[in-house]
């Protein structure tokens, strides 16, 4: 199959090309990235906006499917501001599915989010749970999985959303670059190295040792689901599929894996919780393993590991 992804120069995407590449599909990546991209040899590289698709992406290239991994991720800049996160993740989302449609391209695999759910009712967090994002990025990927039903009930295409939950590790040569980094496991693995204190907020919440409980996936797992739901679109349906481990690691054992990890001891200092933060996120993986046949294979040793080995170099 000849593959589109949009964002296809970041963490997950460059992952997911790679995935991609050695399972034997052709592979565009399409990214408005300022820098030179690490893709495999044989990815196709279009430097571009996803709202162009129809003017970068020709109907000449054939391409049968788009997986939308472009857009901006930072929850706590979405509330600062939101106007960036409502053009890029929804007008420019649209445009690309209007340029889908010029091309005729069908199928189409999301990256949604497990801030759709903001605080959950329960966990593990279900797909049938209500959706009430707490921050503006959440609202943004929602409002696209609700463009997305309705391009599906209207014009017949085949999609499937996978809702991330926390993401880490690296695949070989592609792993976490950003700047500015937020992400929990590449910030403790940058203080390990620079022998500098890291910083946890809240330990009064009540979870087993009263640290945030998260759910963490290895990047490849979830590339590997992303190859996966391409073979199980189908056509008017939109699925929304839950991408996490089913249970969830607290802050305490992250810090636990980095120091077994770098052979080093994490200094930590504590603060004041987070406004808003919820004290538990997992997901149930259910439906990921009835539907796409898909179960997580690594651990959050495994994540800290590679992410570690990525750092490196």
């Amino acid at each position: 199959m000849k593959i589109l992804i949009t964002g296809g120069a970041g963490y997950i995407g460059s992952v997911t090309a790679a995935k991609l590449h050695e399972a034997g599909h052709a592979v565009i990546a399409l990214d408005n990235a300022e820098r030179e991209p690490v893709l495999p040899d044989g990815v196709r590289f279009i430097r571009g906006s996803l709202a162009n698709i129809a003017t970068l992406v020709g109907p000449d290239e054939h391409v049968e499917a788009v997986i939308h991994m472009g857009g901006l991720i930072q929850a706590g800049e979405s509330m600062h501001e939101p106007e960036k996160y409502w053009q890029t993740n929804v007008a420019d989302s649209l445009q690309l599915l209007a340029g889908m449609r010029t091309l005729g391209i069908t199928k189409l695999v999301f990256s949604s989010t497990a801030a759709c759910y903001g605080n959950p009712v329960h966990t593990p967090i279900l797909e049938t749970d209500p959706t009430a994002p707490t921050n503006t990025y959440g609202d943004t990927k929602l409002a696209i999985d609700h463009a997305i039903t309705s391009y599906a009930r209207a014009y017949g295409l085949a999609a499937i959303s996978l809702r991330y939950f926390n993401v880490a590790g690296a695949y070989g040569r592609y792993g976490e670059r950003h700047e500015p980094e937020t992400h929990i496991i590449p910030l403790a693995l940058r203080a390990a190295a620079a022998g500098e204190p890291f910083t946890v907020y809240g330990d009064d919440y009540p979870t087993p040792d009263g640290t945030n409980v998260r759910d963490y996936i290895h990047v490849a797992d979830l590339a590997e689901a992303h190859v996966l739901a391409l073979g199980k679109l189908a056509a008017g349906r939109h699925e929304i599929i839950n991408l996490g481990n089913g249970h969830g690691s607290s802050n305490r054992e992250v810090i636990a894996a980095v120091n077994r990890a770098t052979g080093k001891e994490l200094v930590v200092k504590l603060a004041a919780r987070r406004p808003g933060d919820p004290a538990e996120l997992v997901a149930s993986n259910a439906k990921a393993a009835q539907v796409l046949g898909w179960r997580p294979t690594k651990t959050l040793d495994d994540m800290v590991a590679d992410a570690w080995r990525f750092m490196r170099g």
